[in-house]
């Protein structure tokens, strides 16, 4: 089958784009509100995007809460999203009004920040303290202003739980992340391979 995205004219009983782009890590992001409000969410357009310096981007779909905390603090937290917390994780994506913190209404507890100053998740096996780089709102090919914001952020703090780093490294297998799969379908790694990469020979 073929269609064009931009009608989505797909004749299916769900929208296939999502499921496509799958897996996709979840960017469990809390932030904290210039009134004092610590909000928690998933976002499911999430991942890495370099190294030097570390830097990692998540999508909104208009501003929200957290996009709000951010523009208006520079800060914000990513925490890893592990099967043992999914629950929490869930319940937390709950629409609730600004004033109300997913920390509370998810029952989720907090640790603070070491070099930001919103709350991280403190069961989780890592987060990633960040700094604000940048806020894109990009243009579609048309030139009109999309509904996507794009959160740029620099890595300044790692945490990360003892009993997550198995000889010298940070197990997934015991960690077992999240993933989204389109739909309302998720996934938690259960089957992990090593594959080297080749050297190049004429």
């Amino acid at each position: 089958m073929f269609y064009e995205a931009k009608t989505n004219q797909h004749n299916l009983a769900h929208d296939p784009f999502k499921a496509i782009i799958s897996p996709r890590p979840i960017g469990w992001i809390s932030t904290l509100s210039k009134d004092g409000i610590a909000n928690l969410a998933p976002y499911s357009f999430f991942n890495a995007v370099g190294e030097n310096p570390k830097m990692v981007i998540f999508g909104s779909v208009g501003i929200k809460d957290n996009a709000r905390n951010i523009a208006d603090t520079g800060e914000f937290t990513c925490n890893f999203a592990s099967d043992n917390l999914k629950e929490a994780m869930n319940l937390s994506s709950a629409d609730c009004p600004p004033e109300v913190s997913e920390f509370e209404f998810a029952n989720v507890e907090k640790a603070p920040g070491q070099m930001v100053k919103c709350p991280r998740v403190a069961n989780a096996y890592a987060s990633l303290e960040c700094k604000l780089v940048e806020i894109i709102n990009p243009l579609d090919i048309d030139g009109n202003r999309s509904n996507n914001y794009l959160i740029l952020g620099q890595v300044v703090g790692i945490h990360i739980a003892e009993e997550a780093i198995v000889d010298g490294r940070f197990d997934v297998t015991l960690t077992k992340p999240v993933s989204r799969l389109g739909y309302m379908d998720f996934n938690t790694v259960d089957n992990v391979y090593p594959m080297m990469r080749p050297p190049y020979e004429e």
